[in-house]
């Protein structure tokens, strides 16, 4: 389904010049959108009926429709006139839903190793009319995300779906598109990614870890700290492999194992005192003991500093020398301060 707001649908008028009735329509929808308040009302939609053959030119689609009053519909990004490129473009795509994608071949040709599909032709038209037209198999939510992607812009506004943005991303390589070089961290699709991080942080650690994609893994694994791994369905342990999966479990195990290690040590006694002595302070020490192991048995990735402190904090009230309640307020500020630096990432 196409997002409401991700393309122009243009009114076919067969007596206006090629193009600018797109040109007035683009126009025309961003100042109503400055008008409403930055969104434009949906407008009514009437597809292709049937898309034109990657042989034909603009003219004879214009032809086509010439005895029709029909509808077209045009990216709101890649449109004619869309100040994209310094050179009008000179490649039409259709998408599968009828939608105009009016792109530039030198981008698309600089970035694919199989001329994007073998859908750029071998010679182009220096016709007037955008160049020839080519259908595409995809719809136009996915094919907007991979042109995005090529032209080093976000798509975060069109709020594609998590299934979506992963589609177009599993079709990268069908495009002849290296998908480690378009998703590192300097690009607008690596934080497009990252922002489902907190929503799909399974499915998209999967994702990276299918096409090595390290740092996406790394910043994704610290959202899976409250992970089960004992729910990781066969498809997912496949699609993330051995390696991704040891360091997601070394993640885990090594998190819980530092949590033991920091909590074993108990507030260090202060020298003997008329009202506390050695003896009394075996009290301190063995409720420590119990309250340690209690938070050791949990011992989540996750646990969070808070539930550290409100395990501990509180044996203060069971005690009535100040110099041990001093050697236990300070024991739990180190064991927080320890227990935030723990790594958090694979």
């Amino acid at each position: 389904m196409v997002n409401d707001w991700d393309h122009h649908v243009l009114p076919y008028s067969p007596t206006s010049p090629s193009g600018s009735v797109y040109d007035d329509v683009a126009s025309t929808t961003l100042k109503r959108k400055r008008e409403d308040g930055g969104h434009a009302r949906r407008p009514h939609l009437i597809q292709v009926p049937t898309p034109p053959s990657s042989t034909d030119s603009f003219a004879d689609v214009e032809d086509s429709l010439a005895d029709e009053n029909l509808f077209v519909s045009v990216s709101t990004t890649f449109y004619p006139g869309a100040q994209t490129h310094s050179l009008p473009p000179d490649v039409t795509f259709i998408t599968q839903d009828n939608v105009f994608f009016y792109v530039h071949s030198s981008i698309l040709l600089s970035a694919s190793t199989n001329r994007f599909r073998s859908l750029i032709p071998t010679t182009l038209s220096n016709a007037k009319e955008h160049g020839p037209i080519v259908n595409v198999s995809e719809e136009s939510p996915i094919f907007n995300i991979i042109l995005h992607t090529l032209y080093d812009m976000s798509c975060t506004h069109y709020n594609p779906t998590f299934q979506v943005l992963q589609t177009a991303i599993d079709l990268f390589p069908t495009y002849g598109l290296d998908i480690q070089a378009y998703i590192s961290p300097q690009m607008p699709l690596f934080s497009h990614m990252l922002s489902y991080a907190p929503l799909f942080p399974i499915e998209l650690y999967a994702l990276a870890s299918h096409y090595n994609l390290f740092d996406l893994a790394v910043s994704t694994s610290s959202h899976l700290l409250s992970y089960q791994l004992s729910n990781l369905s066969d498809d997912l342990v496949d699609k993330i492999g051995p390696r991704y999966l040891k360091r997601l479990f070394f993640l885990h195990i090594g998190r819980a194992d530092a949590l033991k290690r920091i909590l074993l040590p108990p507030p260090p006694p202060h020298p003997p005192t008329a009202k506390c002595d050695f003896d009394q302070q075996k009290r301190l020490t063995r409720a420590w003991a119990l309250a340690s192991a209690y938070l050791a048995w949990e011992a989540r990735p996750d646990l969070s500093v808070g539930s550290v402190e409100s395990a501990l904090s509180p044996l203060a009230d069971h005690v009535d020398c100040d110099l041990c309640k001093r050697s236990l307020k300070e024991r739990v500020k180190n064991l927080v301060v320890q227990w935030s630096v723990v790594k958090r990432t694979i």
